[in-house]
């Protein structure tokens, strides 16, 4: 009878199918298609399977990157380390500054959008790091792409549409908990 028991509350084994190298340039496009859709989840599980077939895809890596800063603030997201370690994966200089640029950026949007007492105070310190990001990312960009400079001035924008600040130095030296 326990042997009967047991076979009925196990759990089956499932383990995750690979998909062929073939499969790569559509499952990228599924991949962005599914940011598209504000369904960073799917976006994050697809570039994974890419990934696995494919370790050095750095579409699926940088699409990886962008779907998990998707998730910052939502359902315990990724924490922000997690992802900007990512980048350094990629090859190429100024994705790699303009990745962590675009990071520092939803995190500081989540923050706003989480309304934590502090927000504007914390908003405004990972804007700041952005925009050194974007900055970084200008000086490597190809000559036709203006993104990091786009991205930048969307920054100061936020800075002034919601009046982040950086904290005043005497809330810097209050101790926790007066």
């Amino acid at each position: 009878m326990r042997a009967i028991l047991s076979l009925v509350t196990q759990k089956p084994v499932m383990h995750l199918k690979p998909i062929s190298r073939e499969a790569i340039p559509q499952a990228l496009a599924k991949a962005t298609r599914y940011r598209l859709l504000n369904e960073p989840w799917q976006a994050e599980s697809i570039c994974r399977d890419i990934l696995a077939a494919d370790a050095g895809n750095q579409d699926a890596l940088y699409s990886l990157i962008l779907s998990l800063a998707d998730q910052f603030g939502v359902h315990k997201g990724p924490a922000i380390g997690e992802v900007l370690k990512l980048t350094e994966q990629l090859s190429n200089e100024y994705h790699r500054d303009y990745g962590r640029g675009i990071i520092y950026e939803r995190y500081a949007t989540s923050v706003l959008d989480g309304h934590s007492p502090h927000a504007m105070f914390i908003a405004y310190e990972h804007i700041q790091q952005a925009m050194t990001w974007y900055e970084r990312a200008e000086k490597a960009r190809p000559t036709d792409n203006a993104d990091a400079i786009l991205r930048w001035n969307a920054c100061v924008r936020m800075i002034e549409q919601h009046r982040l600040r950086p904290m005043p130095e005497e809330e810097q030296r209050m101790p926790i908990g007066e």
